[in-house]
């Protein structure tokens, strides 16, 4: 059975009637956990089914400490984990949140509908021509007294800091009893009433890839929770890792699937509230009662005001060999949310064997080259004898064809594709071709993108130091980069990033040239 993974890919986010039935579909999950909704629209069909979702409330009522079987899982393992403490100290999951189990639902969420910016406590995201822009208080990490493991489970490493089950019990409980003003909904914001709720997510990130005739794909599972003002962390993982639907349902139940299951669930818990959490309230010991890993570590208090970890955001994980781990992330930090998800996959990797979640980098690199004025096919497009024929055949109803013989991009228009035969001119600011024994021609914009049958793209850009327009083309097939097996820091995101600003545009003038180089060498 295929494991569920929505990346949004056949989502048309430009069409309004799309958008209309997701913002119904919030509407109604939100009517059914007896929340207020966005009332502009999406409504119709709340009335019809008002005495249904009553049922469904009542049901769950009834039901109010279920919890889905992943969910299950990683109670189990908390009660197991912190069973030396008083059954009060052991946190418990939440079971009523607002499930994200399609693919969009976290961006829609993230601002009022009617609305192009929204702001938080922690966030300022703004709604764009091509989505959403979301600007976390913290855009920038730091790895210095960061990464912090419960003792009790694994052996905690000698750079990480070692922090007592004590005060991860009481972090994590206190993880699931944010402020109210972080729990706001931004998509019911603006509404009389505000949605105050926990979001969740289930991923299924593959930890050993199918190889045919081998073995199968395994996945692991991983519940992501957040107050809801946190929705586009959200977002920003599900766009990686994809959307894998209702942990309810038992079609995404991996126990159910064990040929394609690790065996081994992740938690992971934004709570950027923690801190302002205190040490002493968190049971750590005071200095004089401290060990010297405990004093090392800023695991003691020598002030009882004395925040953990400074005040300063941390990841504090616990984990054993039983295979669950559970994350809190103190902290809004993008990278931060998706790292952790990397290091769940690590931990299952390790666990299961024969596989390594292998932490590289890189990009697909596509040269480009200064046109001048006129484009013209020719050998440089490396052409196999594509043709306009064969995009439209290939591309089918995604592309508009026109009746002057070229096509243009149905889901982003500005995307042009031309006929084989079509040459640029800058200097008549046109594209010409033939089209049945006619000449036709279409004007260049500096807002498009023309495609030649052999992928090869033609822009409009102009020169960095003169400003003047010139013709930009970039080839269709590019170079793989690719840095293996390396550590944070070690240049990966580098490889993909342009060397533009660290060049200088500008005249050169030489007097002597033979001098000029004497003195350069």
């Amino acid at each position: 059975m295929p494991v569920k993974r929505d990346y949004g890919i056949n989502l048309d986010r430009r069409s309004p009637a799309e958008r209309g039935r997701l913002i119904a579909f919030i509407n109604l999950k939100l009517e059914s956990l007896g929340l207020p909704v966005y009332s502009r629209e999406g409504t119709a069909f709340l009335e019809l089914a008002r005495d249904m979702l009553a049922n469904y409330r009542e049901k769950n009522r009834l039901l109010a400490d279920y919890l889905p079987p992943a969910d299950a899982r990683i109670q189990e393992f908390l009660d197991l984990y912190l069973s030396d403490l008083p059954a009060e100290e052991r946190p418990r999951l939440p079971s009523r949140t607002l499930v994200l189990d399609r693919y969009g639902m976290a961006r829609e969420v993230a601002l009022p509908p009617d609305a192009n910016d929204y702001r938080s406590p922690t966030l300022a995201s703004y709604r764009i021509r091509n989505g959403i822009l979301h600007n976390p208080s913290n855009d920038r990490r730091t790895t210095q007294g960061v990464f912090h493991i419960a003792e009790g489970g694994l052996p905690v490493p000698l750079d990480k800091k070692a922090t007592p089950k004590i005060a991860f019990a009481r972090l994590l409980k206190a993880a699931f009893a944010p402020p109210d003003e972080l729990l706001v909904l931004p998509f019911t914001a603006d509404e009389p009433a505000a949605a105050r709720i926990f979001l969740s997510l289930l991923l299924r990130p593959t930890v050993r890839p199918e190889v045919a005739g081998l073995w199968t794909e395994l996945s692991m599972e991983i519940r992501f929770f957040a107050p809801a003002s946190l929705a586009a962390n959200l977002d920003f993982v599900e766009s990686i890792f994809g959307n894998s639907g209702d942990p309810y349902v038992s079609i995404n139940d991996a126990a159910l699937d064990p040929l394609h299951w690790t065996g081994h669930s992740g938690c992971v818990v934004l709570a950027t509230h923690l801190t302002g959490m205190l040490k002493k309230d968190l049971g750590l010991p005071a200095w004089k009662d401290a060990t010297e890993r405990q004093k090392r570590d800023g695991m003691a208090w020598k002030d009882p005001q004395e925040k953990y970890n400074d005040g300063k955001p941390f990841k504090l994980c616990a984990r054993d060999e039983r295979g669950v781990i559970v994350t809190i992330i103190a902290d809004n930090y993008f990278g931060y949310s998706k790292k952790e998800i990397k290091a769940h996959i690590s931990y299952s990797s390790n666990l299961l064997g024969m596989t390594e979640e292998e932490h590289s980098g890189g990009a697909l690199v596509m040269p480009s080259f200064s046109l001048g004025n006129n484009f013209v096919p020719d050998t440089n497009l490396r052409s196999k004898g594509q043709t306009f024929d064969e995009v439209i055949k290939l591309l089918g109803d995604r592309i508009e064809v026109r009746p002057q013989g070229y096509a243009v991009d149905r889901l982003f228009p500005n995307i042009v594709y031309l006929p084989e035969d079509a040459v640029i001119s800058l200097e008549a600011q046109k594209a010409l071709w033939t089209h049945d024994g006619v000449m036709q021609s279409l004007r260049v914009l500096p807002t498009e993108v023309y495609i030649h049958p052999t992928g090869y793209r033609v822009t409009l850009g102009q020169h960095a130091a003169s400003k003047a327009w010139r013709l930009v083309g970039t080839a269709a097939e590019g170079l793989l980069c690719h840095k293996p097996c390396t550590v944070s820091g070690g240049g990966k995101s580098e490889i993909s990033k342009s060397i533009l600003d660290a060049v200088t545009f500008g005249p050169l003038v030489t007097g002597d040239f033979a001098a000029d180089m004497a003195a350069v060498r």
